[in-house]
């Protein structure tokens, strides 16, 4: 490069570099300004929503003994915290139905992405077992939830058996998935490296196959709860779905709708854990924002 040359190229980098600092300042502003847009919408849909709903229960539009009104759930899990259920206190209940559902979403996580995995990368499993698995995901799995009762009993065991079905197959499909997408380029210069099955599978496999694997993770402890809730439904001796049996068996629809809200918190909570986690692990990736 030339002396005449090598100023201009220097006024021109400094040139470019505010102005890359003040377009990236830009996005960051309007990624900010449309989360809190955002944010705003949702919380004026719920006010609207959740004010609509009183106000047509108050003037009989719909019947609020069939349909209950905010007032009165708040009222009813006010009544749950402060006082108790008649099953004991609430928080009782809520772990009960937490603790079912977490060693089911693990016990179905493990199992969804052990098999997952091994079935994506060995042909021959995946020729043996693919048939039964299809039949298996094509029954319905809440149906299960009355024989593992009949099983199991009324304890925990049954509860967490209806989590495990629940969370096993779509965890097992997006592993399965995420094996079969695995770069081939990336397998073929591991072994041109002298990898083994095993190397191959630990540190490049697994790894390509951790975001198909998450995405599954976000819809699976739903499933999970879902799985304990009617377990404890059909037949328990604690636990929120109890609550819900006993809220109908009294025609007490707000006690039934305040459950829903309470499983709903929790669900919100999960999904904040495991988008934070997910997050910190793949931090490489680039934001929404970023794209």
């Amino acid at each position: 490069m030339s002396p005449d040359i090598m100023p201009e190229a220097v006024v021109a980098l400094t040139m470019t570099e505010p102005g890359n600092k003040g377009r990236a300042h830009s996005r960051a502003r309007a990624a900010r300004k449309r989360k809190a847009i955002v944010a705003a919408a949702r919380a004026l849909l719920l006010v609207a929503v959740l004010g609509l709903w009183e106000v047509f229960a108050r003037a009989k539009v719909i019947d609020p003994f069939n349909f209950s009104m905010p007032s009165k759930i708040w009222d009813q899990i006010y009544t749950w915290v402060m006082h108790g259920t008649a099953l004991g206190s609430l928080g009782e209940q809520v772990w009960y139905t937490l603790h079912e559902a977490l060693l089911g979403w693990v016990i179905g996580v493990i199992a969804g992405v052990v098999f997952g995995i091994a079935l994506g990368r060995i042909a021959f499993l995946a020729d043996v077992f693919g048939p039964y698995i299809k039949v298996l995901n094509s029954i319905p799995r809440i149906v299960l939830a009355p024989i593992f009762v009949i099983w199991f009993g009324l304890g925990p065991a049954s509860k967490v058996a209806s989590a495990v079905v629940l969370v096993f197959f779509p965890v097992f499909f997006n592993a399965f998935q995420g094996a079969r997408e695995v770069d081939r380029n990336l397998v073929a210069n591991a072994r041109i490296l002298g990898a083994s099955d095993r190397r191959v599978t630990l540190q490049v496999v697994i790894p390509s196959a951790t975001s198909w694997i998450f995405t599954s993770l976000h819809v699976s402890f739903g499933f999970a709860l879902i799985g304990a809730i009617v377990g404890e439904y059909i037949g328990a001796t604690k636990g929120i779905g109890l609550l819900v049996a006993q809220s109908q068996g009294t025609f007490n629809a707000a006690g039934v709708y305040a459950a829903m809200v309470i499983l709903a918190v929790v669900a919100l909570l999960a999904e904040g854990l495991l988008t934070f986690a997910e997050r910190r692990i793949f931090r490489w990736k680039p934001s929404d924002s970023d794209r």
